[in-house]
């Protein structure tokens, strides 16, 4: 399963919205609320989809 299927079944009918901007050479950003919640362009890997979904599940509350 890829990291934005894991997001989406994750969340479900509890976003509103899940939006992907992509750019040039693999890097991507991942925000919530125009909240910062991941850039591989500053870590340079791949995120863990898991992480991911515990950062935001922790800013939704």
């Amino acid at each position: 399963m890829s990291f934005t299927d894991e997001l989406l079944d994750h969340f479900r009918g509890k976003l509103k919205e899940v939006k992907l901007v992509t750019s040039g050479g693999g890097v991507f950003e991942v925000t919530v609320n125009d909240q910062l919640v991941y850039s591989k362009k500053e870590t340079g890997t791949f995120p863990d989809p898991k992480e991911v979904i515990e950062t935001i599940e922790k800013m939704m509350k």
